[in-house]
């Protein structure tokens, strides 16, 4: 996938080129890039950014999403799965980032919620904690977060099923 890169200057073409050149690269190695100078005049002068990888954003948001009480734990593909069976943790498991063409991010988030809890609650805090995190911490504004209930447990449910 594709580097994006956000930026104010008009010279762009020579980035887009290069970034083109990058898209056959591993999804994983996608970034979302930040310039650091916002005025037009020292963009000329300056060469400076700050690029994330989608790793580290997908990172921030389950991290994010850990911290949201009732939220047991998040739900991965059958990539986390080998990954697990080999004893590798995965801290991005169940959370998908994708940029979007104004250099915003939609978030994909699948988790597994305590019982007995109202869903829309967790989904409200979820949302405030994800977006809070990634502004803190990267600047990014979300443009988007999906939600998915895959499983409600009990506590104990959980713990059992994790050993």
């Amino acid at each position: 996938m594709a580097e994006i890169e956000q930026t104010n200057s008009e010279d762009t073409q020579d980035q887009v080129e290069e970034f083109v050149a990058v898209a056959a690269e591993p999804e994983d190695d996608a970034a979302v890039t930040v310039d650091a100078d916002a005025d037009d005049e020292e963009l000329a002068e300056s060469e400076d950014s700050l690029t994330y990888s989608n790793g580290v954003i997908e990172k921030i948001v389950a991290m994010a999403t850990r911290e949201v009480p009732h939220v047991l734990g998040m739900k991965g593909n059958l990539m986390h799965f080998v990954q697990e069976q080999f004893g590798a943790e995965n801290l991005t498991k169940g959370v998908s980032v994708e940029v979007t063409d104004d250099n915003r991010v939609v978030v994909n988030i699948s988790v597994i919620i305590e019982y007995g809890v109202y869903a829309p609650d967790i989904f409200e805090e979820v949302k405030e904690r994800v977006t809070e995190r990634l502004g803190a911490m990267t600047g990014l504004e979300v443009a988007g977060i999906n939600l998915r209930i895959e499983d409600v447990l009990t506590p104990e449910e959980y713990e059992g099923s994790e050993e």
